[in-house]
């Protein structure tokens, strides 16, 4: 039973990373106790000072009790910036980044699912590793970076699911999944094509017919520039893209659902398709199970960790607004006590 620990406040140490590319996690459609520093110097006490852990396993906000909906089922999805599996050591820092960061929250009872956008910039706790593996602890740093620690594979997924666990006080995550960009045009080969509605003016400089509002369809040969694309030089252009990848993953929702109500051998299928380019702790049959929830169930509105994107001392930041991420956390996995 996860509870929410009281916060501690700690100086933001500026770290420098490199600019990556990113590959969406665009298989979004299937689907809180570290220490973090927040965007205000008073943030995390307002907080701690708002909200109680009970000894029954309730926790206390605003006056009213709140219990743990143990019926969810929360998953990881990642999009890592290379195009093949990394094999590399832990502490070379070398293996990529998780560019593209989604939790999918699935009700089991309701049969809901929820998405959950997590800026790559998010400035977190993090696990680092040092030459040879040696364990260096945490440090604050961009949310992306703690795949790069990793291998490449399963503990770079395991290093990125902590941070992500930590970021958001604790939450139980039941697996993971992470793609590379060359699973892109794969996914948009299982349906066919895409129609999506560009979100923002981002791409419209480089690729004309990508203009703020334009209905574009979407194919094997140019999702990539749709989910990756961004202007290192220009501020905060990771959460335009961000805007981008969630529209893809919503055409693409819509485009599986499709897919499988009319073949219900689509998910297998498209899980044999994706797993040269992917590394998960699901198996066939339960990427299978959790597709058919998702086809069969209702998606419930979708929203981004809250916070304020800045420019740090070398790249930009995400800054987390402790108070609403707090609050959007009760909203989604606790149910009030009865």
């Amino acid at each position: 039973m996860p509870d929410i620990r009281k916060r501690k406040k700690k100086k933001i140490w500026l770290i420098p990373v490199c600019a990556g590319v990113i590959a969406a996690a665009a298989v979004g459609f299937l689907i809180w106790t570290a220490v973090r520093p927040g965007s205000g110097e008073t943030s995390a006490q307002t907080v701690s000072e708002n909200a109680d852990t009970g000894s029954s396993g309730t926790i206390q906000w605003k006056g009213k009790n709140y219990r743990y909906n143990d019926h969810l089922s929360n998953y990881l999805l990642m999009g890592v910036d290379n195009r093949e599996k990394a094999s590399t050591t832990v502490g070379q820092a070398n293996a990529g980044q998780a560019d593209a960061i989604y939790l999918v929250s699935w009700d089991r009872v309701e049969n809901t699912v929820t998405m959950i956008s997590i800026p790559r910039d998010t400035m977190t706790e993090i696990q680092i590793y040092g030459p040879g593996g040696k364990d260096l602890g945490t440090n604050t740093d961009h949310i992306s970076l703690s795949y790069a620690y990793g291998d490449g594979s399963h503990k770079s997924c395991r290093l990125t699911e902590d941070a992500v666990s930590n970021l958001m006080y604790g939450l139980p995550i039941q697996g993971y999944c992470s793609i590379n960009m060359d699973a892109l045009p794969v996914l948009t080969e299982s349906v066919g094509t895409l129609t999506v509605t560009v979100p923002n003016s981002s791409l419209q400089d480089v690729y004309p017919e990508f203009a703020e509002g334009s209905q574009v369809t979407l194919t094997p040969e140019n999702t990539e520039p749709f989910v990756r694309y961004r202007d290192i030089e220009e501020s905060q252009s990771a959460l335009h893209r961000m805007e981008r990848q969630q529209e893809f993953i919503r055409a693409y929702s819509e485009a599986a659902k499709s897919a499988f109500a009319q073949d219900p051998g689509f998910a297998a299928d498209l899980y044999t398709s994706l797993e040269p380019y992917m590394v998960t702790s699901m198996g066939n049959d339960e990427f299978v199970s959790l597709m058919e929830s998702a086809a069969q169930g209702q998606t419930k509105e979708g929203w981004t960790i809250p916070g304020e994107g800045v420019e740090g001392g070398m790249y930009d930041e995400y800054h987390v607004d402790d108070n609403a991420l707090y609050e959007k956390m009760i909203e989604t996995f606790y149910k009030e006590a009865e």
